[in-house]
């Protein structure tokens, strides 16, 4: 009969194991592992501050606020899908007897003459001239506040933070009186000149710049023997893409949406933004006498938001990683 050492060899051990109450590992092992066929537990993290307890209440809450946000969105698109009698006989929330949209979209550019076309070349003028001369200002005036030490530094902060807490309808009368003194009223400047002015876009551009553009980079570029404006324009302007393309978002956004300032500055319809221009439809529409175009109105107004909502979802990892500027300190 022939022995094995081997299996002797195990058998040592086992009994050896045995006798001293420990059990080798491949042992334990062995009488730890599961029945066949039982499903593998998998173990759960521990909860803590990064990886906190589901909250239901917080969820719940959350759910609630989409439902607030999305429900008017909703309204919009299944509304401008429906002529003005399914409008005014059908529910809210649902489609009517025919799809209208296309033919909706077709008479809102046409109706009155183009009056919707005209009112959307203003609003892309005012957007061109007034965000992007508001975005570049805040740039410029960002970049010098944080990258240059200067007399009256810190009062020009304190002015920065002080314009930023004042409403804009707080300055709509003397903007007014001012505008039409120099015989600017009823203009296109009256609306992109009082638009130049950021106070939040030029703090945020402070402090993105701040966080962003090392001091010892600039140093170190003016020691290769670089000008400010070659330091600008090539070492930090390329840092500063996403500040800049978030203070653009806001200044464009506020823009486009500017209701009350052109209410005030200007009377002539060919000069009309957006805004004002559906709201003379609105009042036309209300009028004893005049004509109901309530389903031109709502198409016009998803048209009026469609641009937003396709800049905001083009451009996000830009102005969302702007908005971090500042959260975590080194």
């Amino acid at each position: 009969m022939t022995t094995d050492p081997t299996g002797d060899t195990m058998e040592r051990t086992l009994r050896a194991g045995a006798d001293t109450g420990t059990a080798p590992a491949a042992s334990k092992r062995t009488r730890a592992a599961a029945p066949p066929g039982a499903t593998p537990r998998l173990r759960r993290r521990p909860h803590t501050p990064l990886n906190p307890r589901p909250s239901i209440p917080l969820t719940l809450l959350t759910g609630l606020v989409l439902a607030y946000t999305l429900l008017p969105l909703a309204w919009l698109v299944i509304n401008a899908t429906k002529n003005q009698e399914d409008l005014l006989d059908s529910f809210g929330l649902w489609f009517g007897k025919d799809f209208q949209l296309w033919d909706n979209i077709s008479r809102t550019l046409t109706y009155d003459d183009g009056a919707f076309v005209r009112w959307t070349l203003n609003t892309l003028l005012y957007v061109a001239a007034g965000a992007g001369g508001a975005t570049l200002l805040a740039v410029l005036g960002g970049y010098a506040l944080a990258a240059y030490e200067f007399p009256g530094r810190r009062a020009v902060f304190a002015v920065v933070i002080g314009a930023v807490a004042v409403p804009g309808t707080a300055l709509a009368v003397p903007t007014f009186l001012m505008f039409s003194g120099m015989g600017l009223a009823n203009t296109p400047w009256a609306v992109i000149i009082p638009s130049l002015v950021s106070p939040f876009g030029l703090y945020l551009m402070w402090v993105f710049t701040a966080e962003a553009v090392p001091a010892e980079l600039l140093e170190a570029a003016r020691i290769d023997g670089a000008g400010e404006l070659r330091i600008f324009f090539k070492v930090a302007l390329p840092l500063l893409m996403p500040g800049t393309v978030t203070v653009l978002l806001f200044a464009m956004v506020a823009t486009w949406n500017n209701y009350f300032l052109p209410l005030i500055m200007i009377k002539d319809p060919d000069w009309y933004p957006l805004t004002l221009g559906l709201n003379a439809w609105s009042a036309q529409a209300r009028t004893a006498g005049g004509e109901p175009v309530f389903d031109l109105i709502i198409t016009g107004s998803l048209l009026t938001i469609a641009p937003i909502v396709a800049l905001f979802l083009l451009l996000q990892r830009y102005w969302q990683s702007g908005l971090a500027a500042g959260s975590v300190k080194e």
